[in-house]
């Protein structure tokens, strides 16, 4: 019989962590990982935190050592990308030409910043950050203190990234359309923490209104916001959202809708295709509907189940939705979802001045989702209140006295 082959569109968090899965569940057939960038597959939360702060070196974000894709036999193509899909054929071309057969694909090509298409938007200076090599240009840009840096949207990778840049010393602006930070993620309520946060920390929040345009010659200098107003500027930031990378599926013929929509098994409408992390629409049994979600714990644990899925293994992935941030002093951790329009009610539990508590977002007095700010190990409760989707007692829900998992 011959030698089964699975190939990983995506050298990606998820493309290494659905290798090694494969490697660990006894696969013994050819792996063959193939990423677009030089770089070798690396986690990308340090981009925007420590890596970009100095704090933590390139090697650090690696997923693996640079030996471990020999000693596990994945053949790992760098600097070539997945041009297309060929679903009869079950092969895959490659950007060489070449053409690789596959019994199994898995689709971890993530997402691609979101670009602002407004007059100067070409100039230099302006950085968007997704790759190493965005967040090595960005530190070199603001590390040497005294720049005058705009960022264009205060999203989880915009306030990072003012973060950092308050850091090095640099003055900040952070214009946002929106009435809060983070307003599209987590609503009014902690949106007005982040922002208070920001400004004691001597960024300038410009709420309620865009960016219209860039100034310069050849170099950004200024930024025109809605309002009419000129914001002088060595270094932007434009952090506004990612897009999937569909492309790929979409020529393919696959189902896609805001991602390659998958079922509970991360399986697309081809039974031999799959797609795990950004790119993903994934259906959720615990919440009974399709999320997609951009956080790195969804490529680590997405590509392992996606792995284990094309494997034959009965998977379902109805993991809680998690992320986590730091900026300055405030570090969190959030579980679910808080959109706006996902929850009717909001209750602190400790000291929100003081910046350490825990925030859960309740919709008809069941959890949906709880942000831990500077409050440790308690993930896992504020999970199981989550999966539990029992009715709480907020009184005793907001009271520090009592222990989580009694309310579970």
């Amino acid at each position: 019989m011959p030698e089964e082959t699975f190939v990983i569109a995506g050298a990606s968090l998820a493309g290494a962590k659905a290798a090694e899965t494969l490697r660990e569940e006894g696969f013994t057939g050819r792996v063959v990982l193939i990423g677009e960038e030089i770089e070798r597959p690396y986690e990308r939360p340090p981009l925007s935190k420590g890596f970009l702060l100095d704090k933590e070196q390139r090697e650090k974000a690696h997923v693996h050592e640079a030996d471990w894709y020999d000693k596990h036999e994945v053949d790992l193509r760098l600097g070539v990308s997945v041009a297309a899909i060929d679903r009869a054929a079950h092969q895959v071309r490659l950007s060489t030409k070449e053409p690789i057969g596959y019994d199994k694909l898995l689709l971890a090509t993530g997402a691609s910043p979101r670009q602002l298409e407004v007059p100067g938007s070409r100039l230099q200076g302006i950085h968007y950050l997704r790759t190493m090599a965005d967040s090595a240009a960005l530190k070199q840009a603001l590390a040497p203190g005294g720049r005058r840096v705009v960022v264009a949207g205060a999203g989880w990778i915009g306030l990072e990234t003012a973060a950092a840049a308050r850091s090095y010393g640099n003055d900040v602006t952070v214009i946002e359309p929106e009435p809060a930070p983070l307003h599209a993620a987590l609503g009014p309520e902690l949106g007005a923490v982040f922002a208070a946060l920001h400004r004691e920390h001597g960024v300038d929040l410009r709420l309620d209104q865009g960016v219209a345009g860039f100034w310069g010659a050849g170099q950004v200098s200024a930024v025109v916001t809605s309002g009419g107003a000129e914001i002088p500027a060595d270094v932007v930031i434009v952090g506004i959202g990612a897009r999937p990378n569909t492309r790929l599926a979409e020529e393919a013929g696959l189902e896609v809708s805001n991602g390659v929509l998958v079922d509970a098994s991360l399986r697309t409408s081809d039974p031999d295709i799959y797609a795990a992390g950004d790119v993903a629409n994934a259906y959720n049994p615990l919440l009974d509907r399709r999320i997609r979600v951009e956080h790195w714990a969804n490529a680590l644990n997405g590509g392992p189940a996606a792995a284990r899925a094309m494997l034959g293994q009965d998977v379902t992935y109805d993991r809680v939705p998690y992320f986590f941030s730091d900026q300055y002093d405030l570090g969190m951790e959030m579980s679910g979802i808080a959109t706006p329009g996902e929850y009717d009610e909001v209750v602190f539990r400790g000291d929100v001045e003081g910046r350490e508590f825990i925030a859960f977002w309740l919709s008809g007095g069941r959890v949906v989702g709880g942000m831990n700010v500077n409050v440790w190990d308690v993930t896992g409760d504020v999970q199981a209140l989550i999966r539990s989707g029992r009715p709480v007692d907020t009184t005793r829900l907001a009271d520090p006295a009592t222990p989580l998992a009694d309310l579970v």
